[in-house]
């Protein structure tokens, strides 16, 4: 005969073997489950939104967090071009939406782009000069990198001290910190119609906006002078004094240069139409040369007989290339320029 208690001792025991075991399977699904942190978190990438252009940026001054894109709109450049969705702008007030950001908005600038303090009465006075403009409002960035760069001198006297020399930034990577790639658009007001907002597909983490000259660079012209032009209106735009020189340009462009304030009378030629003529055949047939030439170490069979045949042609296709693929060639050389307050 069973006592009892032994009974109910052997019951205890079996119960509390059970109630252990339970504890430990349940310890275990709790170590094979995820913290909430890492159920959670996201993967985060970068994403550049890329300005190529004659552009300045400057705080928003009605919004700490943002920063804006101005360029001029002149008749020497192309309509404002969005290259993630093959779109041109007229000019106007644009806002770039991104999806939700993971990384601090320093707004850390590369060394070699080109700085001046941008008053905020200066960026008002812009945004209100319709038809004379893009500006692009857009979150402040974790940082502006560089993009490419140029030899070059700025400053505020002309001509540039040659202690200014550096390779200047002439288009810029505004860097982001994203959750996703989806979330990107674009909305505004342009000065003239109406704006359908865009929702920009970026499949590659870049956005770019891209402004590139109107007309083939003149292959005579050996003073940058679209890009001393272009900086000219850029700045005048902004109100500031500042002036670009190229070190390896001959020294006679200071004299028609149109930033210099005191020009030298251009003198006058004085040879007859048919030396003119000549002498500009004969430049034209040595630039086609030389194409020719540099080209012969890259593809002899394709590029000789397409730069002697279809020089201009090659141009066009070329400045294209800007516009649906990135490229940078015939881009403006003159710096881009970051307010510092």
């Amino acid at each position: 005969m069973r006592n009892p208690r032994h009974s109910r001792s052997s019951v205890v025991v079996l119960a509390s073997v059970f109630l252990a075991a339970l504890i430990m399977v349940a310890c275990n699904q709790t170590k094979q489950i995820p913290p909430a942190a890492q159920q959670t978190a996201q993967t985060t990438q970068n994403v550049f939104v890329i300005f190529q252009g004659p552009w300045a940026f400057a705080p928003d001054p009605k919004d700490a967090n943002s920063v804006i894109a101005l360029a001029p709109k002149t008749k020497s450049h192309r309509d404002l071009f969005v290259q993630s969705s093959d779109k041109t702008l007229p000019s106007g007030i644009y806002d770039l939406s991104l999806p939700a950001r993971s990384g601090p908005a320093t707004g850390t600038i590369d060394p070699n782009i080109l700085q001046a303090k941008i008053d905020a009465q200066s960026v008002q006075h812009v945004l209100d000069n319709k038809l004379e403009r893009y500006a692009i409002r857009l979150p402040k960035p974790e940082a502006y990198v560089a993009a490419t760069h140029y030899r070059s001198r700025a400053g505020s006297a002309y001509p540039p001290d040659a202690s200014t020399e550096k390779d200047y930034v002439t288009s810029v990577s505004l860097r982001y910190s994203v959750t996703t790639l989806n979330g990107f658009s674009l909305a505004g007001s342009p000065d003239t119609g109406a704006f359908n907002p865009l929702s920009l597909q970026v499949e590659t983490p870049t956005i770019n906006f891209v402004i590139v000259p109107a007309h083939d660079p003149d292959p005579a012209d050996k003073c940058n002078t679209h890009a001393r032009e272009t900086f000219r209106t850029l700045t005048k735009l902004l109100n500031l004094t500042l002036f670009v020189d190229f070190p390896n340009d001959p020294s006679e462009c200071h004299g028609k240069d149109p930033q210099n304030p005191r020009p030298v009378k251009t003198e006058i030629d004085r040879r007859s139409p048919l030396e003119r003529a000549a002498a500009l055949l004969e430049g034209n047939l040595a630039d086609v040369q030389d194409a020719s030439v540099a080209s012969s170490s890259i593809a002899p069979s394709f590029l000789n007989s397409f730069v002697r045949g279809s020089a201009g042609s090659l141009k066009r296709h070329l400045l294209a290339a800007i516009y649906f693929f990135g490229a940078n060639v015939g881009a403006c050389r003159a710096p881009i320029i970051v307010g510092n307050g």
